[in-house]
């Protein structure tokens, strides 16, 4: 009984600690270099960073901070964004295709002409975001 004890205490230690698993090297490339195909980001913290243009396609997300970041004419097609904060995040231009956008924080952000088809928009918020001809409907389904 002795020996459970830590243990358990070492489980809950682990569980309440959120695992960084984004690599470093991905997140210093796509700052120097703008583009970061495949790349594993998740949970980065990239607030305020500007990837205008950036090649962002089929990379890891998932969780990741972009409040702020000017992502405009990027291309993250197919890239996994579940759970990522794009609040206040500029998105003109960019393209979102078949990416999974699922409960996506995209409060206050300004996405206009944003290609969007095929993506997966399922509990995205859109709260005070400014939305135009971009697929994500705004306010009662209807785009603005």
């Amino acid at each position: 009984m002795k020996n459970l004890v830590p243990v358990a205490a070492f489980a809950a230690i682990s569980i309440a600690l959120p695992a960084q698993a984004s690599n470093p090297q991905h997140v210093q490339r796509l700052l120097q270099t703008g583009e970061c195909v495949s790349c594993n980001l998740e949970g980065a913290d990239l607030s305020g960073a500007h990837l205008i243009g950036a090649d962002l396609r089929n990379a890891n997300l998932q969780g990741a901070k972009l409040i702020e970041t000017n992502l405009e004419g990027a291309d993250l097609t197919g890239a996994n964004l579940k759970n990522a904060n794009l609040t206040s995040a500029f998105v003109t231009n960019a393209i979102l295709n078949d990416s999974n956008m699922m409960n996506v924080n995209l409060s206050s952000v300004q996405m206009y002409n944003a290609q969007t088809f095929g993506a997966n928009l399922e509990g995205v918020n859109i709260q005070n975001a400014e939305v135009y001809n971009s697929g994500i409907g705004v306010g009662g389904g209807e785009e603005r």
